[in-house]
């Protein structure tokens, strides 16, 4: 994702900015309109945040058992993600932010049962992003058939070398290649398939972390997003100013 705010631009699964990445995407977040008061934390601050979160949270809790993915399908989940949105200077990635957990609960929810999606005809193998979720296939569907086949794939191209044994260059090349259409599944559309686990990928990491991911609500204190305080009479006169106080989940961490 280049500075670029073009629809072509949204769609690659890849970012070469973070930062970028986030002033795109932040538009998902609840209040997004009230970060224009709000002003980022610098790295140093950020990263000591983050590394006294992790440190806390390791301490205490134990590994993720998944519901929905089974051993191998979490693995390869995670693989993906990673590189989606891989940790940098700038800040958490994916993984350290639990998005795996995130997507893993919804496939559980009504959402992966495509519970409130259009489910009726005609199902066009390639659809555009823009056209949004088309698929006689339920999202957990096509998370299990697309993760099978990108499997598949990486066994076929790479002399039996799986997606997570893969180099970094190698890794990108077949996501972007899916994003693209250049490269297709059978039971599944690629794009499409790439295209969902893109955006559950984005959710996953700016979400409240009362729904699995953002954990310790990382990607919020990284941009200086408030959350969900319960007002901001204080603020509304003082445009500009940088907003001291950390971030607040729905849970009132």
């Amino acid at each position: 994702m280049t500075g670029k705010h073009d629809q072509s631009d949204d769609t690659r699964p890849i970012a070469s900015s973070r930062r970028q990445f986030l002033v795109k995407t932040v538009a998902i977040l609840p209040a997004a309109g009230a970060l224009a008061s709000c002003a980022p934390h610098d790295a140093s601050t950020t990263a000591t945040a983050r590394a006294a979160d992790n440190s806390a949270s390791s301490a205490s809790s134990a590994p993720y058992q998944p519901t929905f993915f089974n051993p191998r399908e979490w693995t390869l989940l995670q693989a993906a993600i990673d590189r989606l949105i891989p940790a940098d200077a700038e800040g958490p990635g994916a993984l350290e932010l639990d998005v795996a957990v995130f997507i893993d609960r919804q496939m559980e929810s009504g959402f992966g049962h495509a519970a409130t999606l259009y489910m009726q005809g005609p199902f066009p193998h390639d659809i555009p992003h823009a056209s949004g979720f088309q698929s006689r296939m339920t999202p957990r569907d096509v998370y299990r058939a697309g993760l099978a086949a990108l499997d598949q794939y990486c066994n076929a191209h790479f002399s039996g070398k799986r997606f997570e044994e893969l180099g970094t260059a190698q890794k990108d090349e077949i996501l972007h290649g899916m994003d693209a259409g250049k490269i297709k599944f059978e039971q599944v559309s690629a794009a499409s398939f790439i295209g969902l686990l893109w955006q559950n990928t984005k959710e996953g990491y700016f979400a409240d972390p009362i729904h699995g991911g953002n954990k310790n609500a990382g990607s919020w204190k990284m941009i200086g997003f408030p959350g969900a305080r319960a007002d901001f009479l204080d603020w509304v006169a003082q445009p500009g100013k940088p907003y001291p106080l950390g971030p607040v989940t729905i849970a009132g961490t």
